[in-house]
Parts: C-alpha cells; sequence; structure tokens
C-alpha cells in the first residue's frame, strides 16, 4: 500500500507560532530537486478550470453566475501575468498539499479549535494531492481564517510564515490563490445542499449555504481589488523600540516586516530565528551589510508587487540604506514613509541592558554597538524630510500616533 499520503501527525493541536515552523519546514524538504517547465502553471490552470465549472454547475442566480464570470476572468488575467512567477518558482514546487500528510491536525488559538487539516485545505475536491506552490497551502490557511472573521490571526500568520520561510516571492502570487481558494470555499458551501434527504430542511440550509457562499465570494472580489499598498521604513539605533512598534503594525494596519536581523542571518546560512547571543561580527562586515541591505530592498519590493504593505524594520543609519529601500516604493509609483524611532540615551542604555541581561549577553558590548550606530548614523536628507515622521518611543500612546501618522500620511487603513 501506498503510504505517502498517510497522515503524518494524527490528531496534532497545533498553535500559530508552531503551524508556522512545521508548514515551512514541510515545504522546505519536500520541494522538489528537479525542474519540470510549465508544471505549475498547468497544475493551477488545471485547477482553476475545475473549480469554476463545478462552482458553475452549482450556482442557480443570475447575480452570483456574473460574479463567478468575473472573478474567473480575472483568475485567467492573473495567471498569464503570473507565468513567469510560477516558472521561476519550479524548485519550489510541491508533489501534494501539507494537509495530505496532516489530514487530522487542528488549528487551535487560546484553545479555541479554529480550522481542521489545520490550514482548512479541502482534501476531497480538486487540487491537494497535485503539484503546487507553497503558496497555495498558505492562501488556503489565510482564507480559512478571514471567512471566519480571523483577519487578525491572518495577518499574523502571513508575517511569521514569511519570516520563517524568507519566501517573501510567494507573496506575488497570494492574490491569485486566495481567489481561488474562495471558489473552493464556495463551491464547498454549496455541495452541503447535496446532503440534504428531506425537504422540510432545505429552505434553511439553501439560506445557510447561499450566505456562505457569498460570504466567501465578496472575500475573492476584495483580494481582487487593485491596491496601492505602501512602504514603511523603520530609522533607529539598537534599543529605539523599532521591532515592538513594527510587530504592532501587523495586527493594527496589516503590514508584513521585512527584518534585518533575520535576512542577515539568513544570508549567512543561519536559522533566521537563532538567538544564540550577539551574531558573530563577521556577519556585520560593509559587505555583508550591503548585501543584507539589498535584500530587504528586494524582499520589500516583493510585497509591493503582491499589494501588500511592506515595513522594513533595520536601523538604515546611511542615506544609500534608506534610498535603496525608499526606491522600491517609488519606482512603482507607490507611498513610502520614513519613520524616526527616537529616544532618550539614558532610554537607549536602559533597554540595551534589559535585553542584553535577559539574552545572557555583554551588556558592555551592546552599549558599544550603540555608540557606534549614533556615531554612524546621517542625517536625514531634504528629500527624505519630505517623507519622514518622528516617533518618541517614549510616550505612552506612542503605538496609537504611530498607526495615526501612517493613517493621516498615507491614507491607511
Amino acid at each position: 500500500m501506498n503510504q505517502r499520503h498517510a497522515p503524518g501527525s494524527s490528531g496534532r493541536d497545533l498553535g500559530l507560532e508552531t503551524l508556522v515552523e512545521e508548514l515551512g519546514a514541510w515545504q522546505a524538504e519536500h520541494a522538489t530537486d528537479r525542474t519540470e517547465p510549465g508544471a505549475l502553471r498547468e497544475a493551477l490552470q488545471q485547477r482553476v478550470t475545475n473549480e469554476v465549472q463545478a462552482l458553475a454547475s452549482l450556482m442557480g442566480g443570475d447575480e452570483d453566475r456574473h460574479r463567478l464570470r468575473v472573478l474567473a476572468r480575472w483568475l485567467e488575467e492573473n495567471l498569464e501575468r503570473l507565468a513567469p512567477v510560477l516558472d521561476a518558482r519550479e524548485a519550489r514546487r510541491l508533489p501534494r498539499s501539507w494537509a495530505c500528510d496532516h489530514r487530522d491536525s487542528r488549528l487551535l488559538d487560546e484553545g479555541r479549535v479554529l480550522m481542521a487539516n489545520a490550514i482548512d485545505r479541502d482534501l476531497e475536491g480538486f487540487g491537494a494531492e497535485v503539484v503546487q506552490d507553497p503558496a497555495a497551502d498558505l492562501a488556503s490557511l489565510l482564507v480559512g481564517l478571514e471567512v471566519r472573521d480571523e483577519a487578525r490571526l491572518a495577518r499574523q500568520f502571513l508575517d511569521l510564515y514569511l519570516r520563517f520561510s524568507g519566501d517573501y516571492e510567494a507573496a506575488r502570487l497570494l492574490s491569485a490563490f486566495r481567489v481561488l481558494e474562495c471558489l473552493a470555499g464556495a463551491r464547498r458551501a454549496l455541495r452541503r445542499l447535496e446532503t440534504v434527504e428531506g425537504d422540510d430542511e432545505r429552505p434553511a440550509l439553501l439560506a445557510e449555504t447561499m450566505s456562505a457562499c457569498r460570504r466567501y465570494l465578496e472575500l475573492a472580489e476584495r483580494h481582487a481589488e487593485f491596491r496601492f499598498p505602501p512602504l514603511v521604513i523603520g530609522v533607529g539605533v539598537s534599543g529605539s523600540g523599532k521591532s515592538r512598534f513594527t510587530r504592532n503594525l501587523v495586527t493594527r494596519l496589516g503590514a508584513v516586516r521585512v527584518g534585518s536581523d533575520v535576512e542577515r542571518r539568513r544570508q549567512h546560512g543561519l536559522h533566521p530565528q537563532a538567538r544564540d547571543g550577539d551574531e558573530a561580527v563577521d556577519i556585520f562586515t560593509e559587505e555583508a551589510t550591503e548585501r543584507t541591505y539589498h535584500r530587504l530592498a528586494q524582499c520589500a519590493g516583493s510585497l509591493l508587487d503582491a499589494g501588500l504593505p511592506a515595513c522594513v524594520d533595520a536601523t538604515c543609519l546611511t542615506r544609500s540604506q534608506r534610498d535603496w529601500l525608499r526606491h522600491q516604493a517609488e519606482s512603482r509609483g507607490l507611498p513610502v514613509l520614513l519613520v524616526s524611532f527616537e529616544a532618550d540615551e539614558v532610554t537607549l542604555e536602559r533597554r540595551i541592558t534589559k535585553r542584553a541581561r535577559r539574552q545572557g549577553t555583554v551588556v558592555e558590548d551592546g552599549l558599544a554597538v550603540l555608540a557606534r550606530q549614533r556615531a554612524a548614523f546621517e542625517p536625514f536628507s531634504d528629500e527624505e524630510r519630505f517623507h519622514l515622521v518622528r516617533l518618541d518611543t517614549t510616550a505612552d500612546n506612542a503605538a496609537e500616533t504611530l498607526a495615526g501618522l501612517i493613517q493621516e500620511h498615507m491614507h491607511w487603513s
């Protein structure tokens, strides 16, 4: 008997962070070691065709059929546009969905069961057991959370997943895969009518299933909308509060972070979440720093191309570093905001001392890094000041102030 699709983690309950790590690790382990040009495109095209035809056969109303035709046309156009992206991702191609190996897993949040097979992937329909891009499973989980009014968790998961995997290019496929997963959800909702045996139950179930179907269609239409995402560039020395406040933007405003600490490690083949004290000095060479900032710019560009607000969490001490990042938005005609995270010297030193003791590192080393960063900081140019806001991170309402500043300057809500 073929055991390939046997459940790998039967009956397991997973929290959000554990699921991020397990999904990312499984995808890295199962990625193909060979290319098969066009395989991803062909599999995706076939799934789109199957989903649209199946959903159309279950719909009765002209308005719903029209909405489906518009979404189907949008998918066709985007598949054509995304063909080069899919072809470039052949080395990441997976033989099946993660859910095929984890059929009995469940996603929990604070004791609440949110979804079965943890990512809400449809295992009875189309596409779970065929070659696919990692973005397919990611989109399934996000749509599953969004349709359950768990947008906050969806934002957290997307941010954590991209930070863990480093696969920011997958974001460019998310709109198409989210729309496709919405169509699959609408199909599943309407299929419930086929289980009704008596006429007495049918009117109530019909109303319920049509409401669920239209909820998925509305979500699909939102993801198909053209967006002008902003780029937020955090600027500040160690202890200024950048990481804490940019994390807040994930849940409050739906931003996706790109962090220099994570990407610097990744550039040197280190685990992005390794925290064995301060990093080795050799990953902070001028060449390594330049390579890191080019990587941050590349990741931010992928997020902007995907229509996702990007937030860069880095010191950004020099104008050239800030310019590399700012160019990602300006070259696309998108808004950009520089946020200077600021605190007095006593507060900075107190924060660094507290962090060093918590991590078991040498306090003096952290203070020496702070001194070097302050000496290396290049003041904002006149052009940069046009995009600049300053945030006193010692203020009691700093988080609310930052969110308000971003919404005011960039019309982002």
